[in-house]
């Protein structure tokens, strides 16, 4: 990113925090006019530093996949392997219920995307799921044969399918991660 004067750096702070505000209120499909007024900004302000609404979403979405991922890195030394996996998921499909809609926008446009950071966060979030799953696998608690991008796959389904009830979403979490177990 670009170095932005103090007064653009605040604009832009208040952006994120009130589009992750607004999108954890009404999902991703928020009103843009709507975030740039309760951030006290003009509309023309919000698309300058946000050209799309994935853009916006990826900005929000930045700081707390980091914290999605070093919660699983710091699991990586859990004594327990199967555990570890299973709060990681659990942690995992908190953060996409937390964002309607945000498993269809974001995680899936990533799959699509060969660059930019909804690539990159989708990638260190598959790098680190992944460096659970083998070492599950290792410990010979989890099915040798289960895929790191099929896991994925099912905890977006379940986020996707769950977004306007999420009531059943923990349910099928913990199905999820039986099959999963040898």
């Amino acid at each position: 990113m670009v170095e932005l004067r103090a007064d653009a750096r605040r604009n832009y702070e208040r952006l994120v925090e009130q589009a992750r505000l607004a999108f954890a209120e009404s999902g991703v499909d928020a009103s843009l006019d709507d975030i740039a007024r309760r951030a006290g900004v003009a509309s023309g302000t919000l698309y300058r530093h946000f050209p799309t609404r994935l853009d916006l979403v990826e900005a929000v979405l930045a700081g707390q996949i980091a914290e999605l991922a070093g919660l699983g890195r710091g699991l990586l030394t859990a004594d327990d392997e199967f555990e570890a996996l299973a709060t990681w998921l659990r942690a995992t499909l908190q953060h996409a219920l937390t964002y309607r809609g945000l498993a269809a926008t974001v995680l899936n446009s990533a799959l699509n995307r060969s660059s930019g950071l909804a690539a990159t966060l989708h990638a260190e979030l598959l790098d680190v799921g992944a460096a659970l799953l083998e070492r599950a696998r290792k410990a010979g608690v989890v099915n040798i044969g289960v895929r790191t991008d099929d896991v994925f796959k099912m905890v977006s389904a379940i986020a996707w399918t769950t977004q306007q009830d999420p009531a059943p979403a923990d349910r099928l979490l913990t199905l999820l991660v039986n099959g999963l177990r040898t």
